[in-house]
């Protein structure tokens, strides 16, 4: 068994609020979870407006595998109009 993880730094800039922050964060955790079968967390910068920092993991039997499919949701949350990645982290262990 392999374990994949993602970590990514977000940049919400409409973001005026926590309320309007974590109805684009929910938004994009549902549709991770529900395209790719990933567990996802808001996992810091929970208190700030504009900011969020997201934790996927993904296991499968190959590594190759795990890499295709955590690129797979980097590319599906940079096409989301309304946040930016400014930094990723992938770790496949």
């Amino acid at each position: 068994m392999v374990v994949g993880l993602l970590q990514m730094e977000l940049h919400l800039p409409a973001s005026h609020s926590l309320k309007a922050k974590r109805s684009v964060v929910n938004h994009v955790k549902e549709r991770l979870r529900t395209r790719f079968n990933a567990s996802v967390a808001e996992v810091d910068n929970q208190d700030l407006w504009q900011r969020a920092t997201l934790g996927v993991a993904v296991v499968s039997g190959e590594p190759s595998v795990l890499d295709r499919v955590l690129h797979d949701i980097l590319a599906c949350v940079e096409r989301e109009d309304r946040l930016a990645v400014l930094d990723y982290q992938i770790r496949i262990d």
